[in-house]
């Protein structure tokens, strides 16, 4: 029997030594853990539930609104709230109905409205029993702040904010001698794009009065971009109102 020759058999196993790690290597996992990395880093971690990626929802403005009057049977409502990160940390009615009876119902029912607003956090909120009229004109009052804290983006626009965003803001309600006057001013990037009197004095020779009045004091108050604006002649009490109320919503609205 012919021998193998000891070097030839050194030869041969060094070969197939050589073959099985090449084959090994060339059966590498194709899911490699390190391949993400090496391709140009790691993937950033999934967004928890409830969190945009960015960290988190973009936080709610805070702010005052006010409502728009409500016309009741035994006055006039108006409500104002005060939001924080987009909830109503606080109501309260600027105006509601007095005089006589009225004066003790709006003292019982203003208080508990005001409460079930803040709780509810919109104006799904039940009339106080024995002030309907007030009830429904404070939930009238109270859906017209609410739609200005939604158009202001989920809460109210931050009053130093300067944000260019148009924000529509209702001053308080000025007490003249002939009458209520408020103004409502429509602010953008800062300026006053549209000034509205929604309420002022009518009747008789007021009518007349407010009807030439009012837009120029509205031209006016959009000229100026504040209230520092002169008084129609022969519209005084008028004039005084409009003034008042607009410095009103313009410190509403950070101007």
């Amino acid at each position: 029997m012919k021998k193998s020759h000891p070097v030839r058999r050194a030869v041969l196993a060094t070969a197939a030594t050589v073959s099985g790690i090449v084959l090994l290597l060339t059966l590498k996992p194709a899911s490699d853990p390190g391949s993400a990395s090496a391709a140009g880093g790691a993937a950033p971690p999934a967004a928890a539930a409830g969190q945009s990626p960015q960290g988190g929802a973009q936080a709610a403005g805070s702010g005052t609104v006010t409502g728009e009057v409500a016309q009741t049977q035994y006055g006039p409502v108006q409500v104002r709230l005060t939001v924080s990160n987009g909830k109503i940390t606080q109501a309260e009615a600027v105006q509601a109905p007095s005089g006589g009876r009225s004066t003790q119902i709006t003292a019982d029912a203003v208080p508990q409205l005001n409460q079930a607003t803040v709780t509810a956090g919109s104006a799904e909120i039940d009339a106080v029993s024995g002030a309907t009229y007030t009830s429904t004109g404070y939930k009238q009052s109270l859906q017209s702040a609410l739609d200005q804290v939604q158009a202001g983006g989920g809460g109210a626009a931050d009053q130093g904010s300067g944000s260019a965003q148009a924000r529509t803001v209702t001053g308080e309600v000025a007490q003249t001698q002939y009458g209520p006057v408020q103004v409502r001013v429509t602010v953008s990037g800062g300026k006053v794009t549209q000034a509205e009197a929604v309420q002022a004095p009518s009747g008789g020779r007021s009518s007349q009065i407010t009807a030439d009045a009012v837009p120029q004091l509205n031209q006016a108050a959009v000229a100026a971009g504040s209230a520092d604006i002169d008084a129609v002649s022969g519209a005084t009490y008028t004039s005084t109102g409009y003034q008042q109320s607009l410095q009103s919503a313009l410190d509403q609205a950070g101007g």
